[in-house]
């Protein structure tokens, strides 16, 4: 098979997929190009991040397409109902960056309640000068141990921030619609301990949480999960994390709640406007923001690549 990785793909799984004969194109081809180079490469499959969607059109445009790869979670840049009727095979790759992702809602976490971001940027500015005016600023600090983490949305990623937040001596609530309880395993010095959690309504995550963080995929309507009346129910002190898709929160609104106490602070890996995010976001000073790195680690994008390959075999295997 020749397939085209549009944006990029680990060099163990290029490895992988060069072993079982595939040819694999790494140039960045862009979006109004992208389904001419398809077709005149005669390109077999490909295989996309965010950066990259595989609309309607783009499909209809390259009918001898065999599979759209997803490396990543969600499939909200794929039209994947639509390539499936078409016979295109369409898969992503849920298990491999959750504990990456995980990690980056415990750094925001920690960043937030020890203004990280803020005195950090300081630093190299005004540190020399103003040391003492930064210590006064910045030394007031809370520790994450002993907080609730609301978890909006609980699968692999959920589950996975629940196991970090566990071990950091946090109490965790989750909502999913689709669950009454889950089992979270820590591992402990190579031991396991389960943690039984059940199920608490939306509103009480949004009414008791110190920390809410958001895990679930962009709404089909293009409705946010949280905007003014969600806000109004946290906590004042609450800070409110999004890694995972644009658009699930409202951004004005939440400007607006931030802008009016009526929550104190966001982190935010993910936008409605990406590659360009609306600026006020980005220069607020109660906002971390980070540019869509939450499965961006060396582990996450080797699991990635290789689970990519196992599911470009599963095809050749079934051709």
């Amino acid at each position: 098979m020749k397939i085209l990785a549009n944006d990029g793909i680990d060099a163990k799984g290029q490895a992988a997929l060069e072993a079982m004969g595939c040819t694999v194109l790494t140039e960045k081809v862009s979006q109004d190009a992208l389904a001419g180079f398809i077709q005149n490469e005669n390109i077999d499959g490909l295989l996309v991040r965010s950066a990259t969607t595989a609309r309607k059109e783009l499909i209809d445009a390259c009918p001898n397409l065999k599979f759209i790869g997803r490396g990543g979670v969600g499939i909200d840049n794929i039209d994947a109902v639509y390539a499936r009727e078409k016979g295109v095979d369409v898969f992503n790759t849920p298990a491999s960056s959750s504990a990456s992702v995980a990690e980056l809602v415990m750094a925001m976490m920690f960043a937030s309640n020890r203004f990280l971001y803020q005195a950090g940027g300081a630093m190299p500015v005004n540190g020399e000068e103003t040391f003492e005016v930064l210590k006064k600023n910045y030394g007031k600090g809370k520790e994450v141990k002993g907080k609730t983490l609301g978890i909006v949305g609980f699968g692999r990623i959920g589950m996975s921030l629940a196991e970090y937040a566990l071990g950091c001596g946090m109490r965790v609530l989750f909502f999913d619609r689709s669950k009454e309880e889950e089992t979270v395993t820590l591992s402990i010095n190579g031991s396991p301990l389960e943690v039984n959690l059940n199920v608490s309504s939306f509103e009480e995550v949004l009414r008791v949480s110190d920390f809410i963080s958001l895990h679930v995929p962009k709404q089909p309507n293009g409705s946010s999960v949280i905007g003014s009346a969600e806000f109004a129910l946290m906590k004042k002190n609450a800070v409110v994390i999004n890694t995972s898709r644009g658009g699930t929160i409202n951004e004005t609104e939440l400007i607006e709640a931030l802008d009016n106490g009526v929550i104190a602070g966001a982190c935010l890996d993910v936008f409605e406007n990406e590659p360009r995010p609306n600026a006020a976001l980005l220069k607020h000073s109660k906002i971390i923001t980070t540019p869509h790195i939450g499965a961006a680690t060396a582990e996450a994008q080797e699991r990635i690549g290789l689970e990519i390959a196992e599911n470009v075999k599963r095809i050749m295997d079934a051709n």
